[in-house]
């Protein structure tokens, strides 16, 4: 159906909406990214994996970049080629069907690396092994999301590797961002370089992680290309690989909920709505992360009795699935959208079935606003999970 892509007013159920233009943009600039500084840049399954969209995908990148059993499955049946995978442990009873699937496999330690690496090689012998290698340095502020905070189970510090390598190890796995800029990243590779450069002559390829959110408005890309190609200069050698999550659904969508009841105690209004943060939104409370609302403005709390003024509350049993105060330029109705921005990175991936609330459905709007229905949810999903 057609809809009016600013209002949504043709939904009245809750809803992600996917925005293809918005998509090919941001796919456009990575291709161009990758072209330019004559690397590769893949997707990252941890920040987004609406398989249905993968043949959009597959215009622009050529791989994708797993961490589960299940990740690797997706990517090797529905992208189409084997993927770059990680975990921070692997199974024995999960170990052969991940080597399958994978074109990259990287170990998080040692022991790991020492318990799989001759198994992995019987079961594939074209996957590439790699370590993950922990520089020490971030410059991630939220600890949640901090891979090199002391006592960090990820990767090997440069003073746990021997001198020489494993003849089967053929990269390093370097991540430790988290939504930063090309500036962040010139300060860790110096980090990088300085622990680890040492061993660069004895690898293949290094893989600088996620967390470059090179689709942001306020992003230096010239910056990036620029310390991508000097780094290829000094070690032409090697292959580098990128792969961010955030940065391809970047502001390419939206959550659209209604208004289902506005209730108020000691002065405060609470709009519910018929999505949950806690299910749906979940880094809303967990980074905790502050959403856009469309056409409204998020407002202190001292101003939370103002006109007018509203905190968006969820539809969990959870006390505290509620949200900000926020001000519109109109009284709230019942049955009205509520449409919160930026909603198709990571959130799609993280939501739960949680007080069996129903799932808001997936959909795919083209660019001439034509919306396609990709997934709705139903009770069977809710009792398949339990059964």
């Amino acid at each position: 159906m057609k809809i009016n892509a600013l209002t949504f007013e043709e939904l009245h159920r809750p809803t992600y909406i996917l925005e293809e233009a918005k998509l090919r943009n941001n796919l456009s600039l990575i291709s161009k990214v990758a072209k330019e500084a004559d690397i590769e840049i893949i997707l990252a399954f941890k920040a987004y994996a609406l398989w249905r969209t993968f043949p959009i995908f597959r215009e622009y990148i050529k791989a994708t970049t797993a961490s589960s059993l299940y990740e690797a499955k997706l990517g090797f049946q529905e992208f189409g080629a084997p993927t770059h995978t990680f975990s921070p442990a692997y199974t024995d009873y999960e170990i052969d069907e991940i080597a399958r699937c994978s074109s990259h496999l990287v170990f998080n330690s040692l022991s790991q690396y020492n318990r799989f690496h001759a198994h992995i090689k019987q079961i594939n012998k074209e996957t590439s092994i790699g370590l993950r290698v922990n520089p020490e340095y971030s410059e991630v502020e939220t600890l949640l999301y901090n891979p090199c905070a002391p006592g960090t189970r990820f990767g090997v510090s440069a003073d746990k590797l021997p001198k020489t390598l494993p003849n089967d190890i053929e990269g390093f796995h370097v991540h430790c961002h988290c939504e930063n800029g090309s500036d962040v990243f010139e300060r860790t590779l110096a980090h990088i370089e300085q622990k680890f450069s040492p061993w660069f002559s004895q690898i293949k390829w290094i893989n600088f992680g996620g967390g470059h959110l090179m689709t942001r408005k306020d992003y230096d890309i010239p910056r990036l290309i620029k310390l991508l190609k000097t780094f290829k200069e000094k070690y032409p050698w090697l292959k580098v690989i990128l792969e961010p999550g955030s940065a391809f659904a970047w502001q390419t969508g939206s959550l659209v909920a209604q208004i289902v009841d506005i209730v108020e105690d000691k002065g405060i209004q609470t709009a519910i709505l018929n999505v949950s943060f806690t299910c749906h939104m979940p880094d809303c409370l967990e980074m905790p992360y502050q959403p856009t609302v469309r056409n409204a403005a998020c407002v202190e709390e001292i101003e939370q009795h103002a006109t007018n003024t509203y905190r968006l509350g969820g539809n969990s049993c959870l006390s505290g699935d509620w949200l900000g105060y926020w001000h519109f330029d109109h009284a709230l109705e019942i049955g009205e959208n509520i449409i919160f921005e930026d909603m198709l990175h990571y959130t799609t991936v993280k939501t739960n079935m949680f007080n069996g609330i129903t799932h808001p459905g997936i959909a795919l709007l083209h660019p001439n606003n034509e919306l396609e229905i990709l997934r709705q949810y139903a009770y069977e999903d809710y009792k398949q999970r339990m059964d």
